[in-house]
């Protein structure tokens, strides 16, 4: 896979995407990463990016034609990207959103600054995401986030392809708890069941606590989470959800 990114301040990305699995997968060729400055595609003396909105207001917004030469240019060189936007009023990422990117050949993040974009720059976006109701000072942020959400789950990327199968929201629920050495440490047990070396009772144990887990952190996933009628009697007879 290969990552275009667009942003006024490029540099931020290097450190994160050397570092740890990023990193690895980089250097292993799983997915290549390039950073774009916006105001290569600039053409005034002070390289701006940005101007005042129509109508008054605070802040500076970015100006267009920066935008769309970059997007237009970028696009052009090799295989159509996905170009993805970053906004608040974008659809909510989630891991599915993540497996759809995954399986893109390439794709084009555009990050804003200031204020925000001119409205027609989102005319040239296949997706606009958004990571939540709240508000960053930029994408790059909201970039590196998807960008990792992205590549764990390409083939290569973590050392265990088990990770990206068992993790939380993989199966629409919360992830279990986990335990490592030592067995008791202040007070404190790991579950006597993790320590039996009977994999079928860690399976079951594992299952009932992601239940029970998602339902008194995140009641919401159980909604459309593949739950048995079996589960949810359990759910419901625990009083961990309402009939």
């Amino acid at each position: 896979m290969i990552v275009d990114a667009v942003s006024v301040i490029p540099e931020v990305f290097g450190p994160y995407m050397d570092a740890s699995i990023l990193g690895r997968a980089r250097r292993a060729g799983v997915f290549e990463f390039r950073a774009h400055d916006l105001r290569r595609w600039t053409h005034d003396r002070h390289r701006t990016v940005d101007d005042a909105p129509f109508g008054g207001g605070p802040g500076m917004l970015m100006k267009p034609a920066p935008v769309f030469e970059c997007v237009r240019e970028l696009a052009g060189e090799g295989a159509a990207p996905r170009t993805v936007f970053f906004s608040p009023a974008g659809r909510t990422f989630t891991e599915d959103v993540a497996r759809e990117l995954a399986a893109e050949e390439r794709l084009l993040f555009v990050c804003g600054r200031y204020e925000g974009m001119d409205e027609r720059c989102y005319t040239l976006a296949d997706d606009v995401l958004s990571l939540g109701d709240y508000v960053l000072t930029g994408g790059e942020l909201a970039c590196m986030a998807v960008t990792d959400a992205v590549v764990r789950l390409l083939p290569g990327a973590l050392g265990d392809e088990r990770s990206a199968q068992e993790e939380s929201f993989s199966d629409g629920l919360l992830e279990y708890a986990q335990y490592t050495r030592p067995a008791s440490f202040e007070g404190m047990d790991v579950p006597e069941v993790l320590l039996s070396g009977d994999h079928a009772r860690v399976d079951a144990w594992r299952r009932r606590d992601a239940l029970v887990r998602t339902a008194r952190r995140r009641p919401d996933l159980l909604a459309s989470a593949p739950v048995t009628d079996e589960e949810r009697a359990f759910l419901l007879e625990s009083g961990l959800l309402s009939g």
